[in-house]
């Protein structure tokens, strides 16, 4: 029973599909690997969520 469900769900993902999904450029990459840039992010994150929360006190 397990393994018929498995297939069903193998036919649902074709290499057609896979083929329009976006692929990430070079430089999205590097962004999403780059250590700086993502701190950098997450302080801007953490000022915007200290903001909403002094604007609810």
């Amino acid at each position: 029973m397990a393994d018929t469900k498995a297939k069903e769900e193998e036919l649902n993902f074709t290499k057609e599909q896979f083929s329009l999904t976006m692929i990430p450029g070079k430089f999205a990459r590097f962004l999403r690997n780059c250590v700086i840039f993502q701190f950098i992010r997450f302080i801007i994150i953490n000022v915007k969520m200290i903001i909403v929360v002094q604007k609810s006190h």
